[in-house]
């Protein structure tokens, strides 16, 4: 990168074996690459000797640059890079590519120093660690390595994404950035949403989501205080993994109507489980499952341990099969009785409540996704060239942008107002008076990502439906969002959970 290179001395390299042009100022000798390059030899032979900016640009992400930057000669001599070129940790200089409270212009009295320090560390995280795990597997469909499963534990991660709370106490998060005592819901905020930039859909899922939403159930319901640490000490370690076993093929979002039963044996020493479960994130890897059951008198939960009665198959969805999605059949399944979580007949309330938390993260991932593709939008419609002019000088365009820019900071606004209700609130008032808002924070972030998928194909055009290059991204959100939509509850159901909350608390109001 030192060397000094005139233009006039990169047009004469321009047969296939001395083969070198430009992009960005920096000079790349590409000789030995050119049979391997993916788009054939004729591409980048139109571009020999040339300032092939524009054209690369037009074809490739940045991120290919730095991926062959071994390929790099040096600089044209007298000038300097223009595009930036990101590093692990750094933040976006794209306008509304960042929450507000991260741009240096803007102030914010939710968040402190120490959820800076954070958000930096955790980004570094999973830029460094995490990400090209991420992508591999996605592509790949396997599951998630132990090795990643261990740094997370060791790092505090997964501690983290259960949200404040005693297990935090003593813990030094993310090598010390913060201390598991202040650890507050706008940290459990930013972990969530840093998570989302993998911008692996089916991985981010098969990345322990099946723990945050099961393990929750048993720090808050569990009756047996041994079992209650043993449990988290074994999942947050790594040792272990869990699921969250409530929805069925018959049932759907209507817990009600489950089918799976729990019959409490004649010495009464244990419960005999028979039943199956659909669509379970992470099933295919668990040690437990935290399981919705009808019993004699009502709906039951119960922590049922992974053993020769507990089959498992894969199912494959329209994401990849990284979140190891799962059937799961409970033949005749023995359950000690000491596994029950809250009260029996009484587990409808362990359910919802446990709800809460899981929708107000998913909220804020998918929200976190929304504004991915927006910066992915704002950089290609003023990259993208289109009858000589920049895509963003057509208005259309800047209209689209217009909405999605609503749409995002709505959902970010939104969710710290919640995010800041939940910090001032008991597990008890959440419950009782935030189950219908984050039901309606949840709906509106997913039917704005509709809209900005929506949007975001018909700007990147064929590329908005391919599943690499350019846009790779928003090609996965188009075809993933509605996971948003459907998981923890569908639309139309919290839809309707939040008016029905909104009647219960409505005074005798007349006109």
């Amino acid at each position: 990168m030192s060397q000094q290179i005139t233009r006039e001395e990169v047009a004469k390299h321009t047969s296939e074996e001395d083969l070198w042009f430009i992009v960005d100022h920096k000079v790349y000798d590409v000789s030995d690459f050119i049979d391997a390059h993916p788009g054939g030899s004729i591409v980048l032979e139109q571009v020999a000797g040339q300032d092939a900016t524009e054209a690369f640009y037009n074809l490739h992400r940045h991120e290919v640059l730095q991926q062959y930057a071994s390929l790099c000669i040096g600089t044209i001599e007298g000038e300097k890079p223009e595009v930036i070129d990101p590093q692990i940790g750094d933040l976006s200089k794209v306008p509304y590519a960042e929450p507000m409270w991260l741009s240096p212009e803007f102030k914010s009295s939710f968040y402190s120093d120490k959820h800076k320090r954070l958000q930096n560390a955790m980004r570094k995280f999973v830029e460094e660690h995490m990400k090209p795990e991420a992508q591999e597997k996605e592509k790949s469909g396997e599951f998630i390595s132990q090795e990643l499963i261990d740094k997370m534990a060791e790092a505090n991660v997964l501690a983290m994404r259960m949200g404040p709370g005693k297990h935090l106490e003593g813990r030094s998060l993310l090598g010390g950035v913060i201390d598991g005592k202040d650890y507050d819901y706008f940290c459990d905020l930013i972990i969530s949403q840093e998570l989302t930039r993998m911008n692996a859909r089916g991985f981010q899922d098969g990345n322990m989501a099946g723990m945050t939403i099961s393990l929750s159930a048993v720090l808050a319901w569990a009756n047996d205080e041994k079992l209650k640490n043993r449990v988290a000490e074994e999942v947050l370690s790594g040792k272990k993994k869990m699921s969250l076993a409530i929805t069925e093929a018959f049932a759907g979002s209507d817990v009600a109507g489950l089918r799976t039963t729990a019959e409490l044996s004649e010495d009464g020493s244990h419960y005999i489980v028979r039943g199956t479960k659909k669509w379970i994130t992470n099933g295919m890897f668990s040690d437990y499952f935290v399981t919705g059951c009808k019993t004699s008198k009502g709906f039951s939960v119960l922590l049922i341990p992974k053993t020769e009665d507990v089959e498992v198959k894969l199912i494959k969805t329209s994401y990849s099969t990284a979140a190891a999605t799962t059937y799961i059949e409970f033949n005749n399944a023995k359950v000690p009785k000491e596994n029950l979580l809250g009260e029996e007949h009484k587990g409808f309330v362990v359910i919802m409540s446990n709800f809460n938390h899981e929708r107000w993260m998913m909220a804020c991932m998918v929200s976190r996704w929304s504004r991915t593709v927006l910066e992915e939008c704002l950089k290609w419609s003023h990259q993208r060239m289109v009858f000589g002019k920049p895509l963003i000088s057509q208005p259309v365009i800047r209209q689209k942008l217009a909405r999605m820019i609503g749409l995002v900071e709505s959902n970010q606004a939104w969710l710290e107002q919640i995010t800041y209700q939940m910090n001032h609130m008991s597990y008890k008032d959440q419950a009782k008076n935030l189950s219908g808002p984050i039901g309606l924070l949840k709906t509106f972030c997913t039917r704005s990502a509709h809209e900005i998928a929506d949007d975001a194909v018909n700007i990147f055009g064929g590329r908005g439906i391919t599943q690499s290059g350019m846009g790779k991204v928003v090609e996965m959100f188009h075809r993933t969002y509605k996971f948003d939509a459907i998981l923890g509850g569908a639309e139309e159901v919290l839809a309707d959970l939040g008016v029905r909350q909104a009647m219960r608390f409505m005074p005798n109001a007349k006109l």
